[in-house]
């Protein structure tokens, strides 16, 4: 009896523990931001004009989640970035250039995603935005502030970017990734057949279970 309480209460979880309806509803919102996906190459356009170069993939080991990683990043570092469909909100985990890890939570409208957050210490309030423009080519975050006692947040950094591979004004139709929907930019093969992914984390997503994909890819696709 006791042998299949327990097996009851392991129904929809995944490997990982977490249940496959929560992983799939965080994917389902994650992918409002598929635009992220790709590396950029961008500048700072507050103070002293610097190279900021960026990779968004996707990672689906434990929680799903969108992973960023600067190139020498001025301002920051690395982050993962979540969706929780219990509150509908998306967190930032960042790790800025110094080193220190700070979370962020917010929502994504009207193309924008605005994540905030208040320091414990010195109670400011920091505000993170990040949008994509010119259908997906364009990539811009500006991060800013607002001590204590202060009614207007202050512009720290600011950064705008272009998609490596990409150019303004391009039209032609692009392959959607297998995995998450979005835009497929990396080739990859099943029993002979050729689909995209957009990036190495649902390339290595895709490999881990090409028969799942390709079946959930078709239906999709014949509906």
């Amino acid at each position: 009896m006791k042998k299949l309480l327990w097996a009851a209460l392991l129904v929809g979880l995944t490997a990982t523990g977490v249940r496959a309806d929560d992983k799939e509803s965080a994917k389902e919102g994650l992918k409002e931001l598929h635009e992220f996906i790709g590396g950029w190459k961008g500048s700072s356009r507050i103070g002293k004009v610097e190279t900021e170069n960026f990779e968004w993939s996707w990672n689906f080991k434990g929680d799903v989640s969108l992973v960023l990683k600067a190139d020498k990043g001025k301002f920051l570092k690395e982050g993962v970035l979540k969706f929780v469909p219990s509150k509908k909100l998306y967190v930032l985990t960042l790790t800025d250039a110094k080193g220190s890890k700070r979370d962020f939570e917010g929502t994504f409208e009207d193309n924008n995603l605005r994540l905030e957050r208040t320091d414990p210490g010195t109670k400011e309030v920091q505000k993170l935005t990040m949008n994509t423009f010119a259908e997906g080519v364009r990539f811009a975050y500006v991060y800013e502030r607002k001590p204590e006692g202060r009614t207007q947040f202050i512009k720290d950094y600011s950064v705008a970017a272009t998609k490596l591979g990409e150019s303004l004004g391009k039209t032609e139709k692009k392959p959607e990734c297998v995995v998450s929907g979005g835009v497929g930019t990396m080739a990859v093969t099943y029993k002979g057949e050729t689909f995209y992914v957009c990036c190495s984390g649902c390339r290595d997503e895709f490999n881990s279970n090409p028969e799942k994909y390709v079946k959930e890819f078709k239906a999709k696709k014949n509906k």
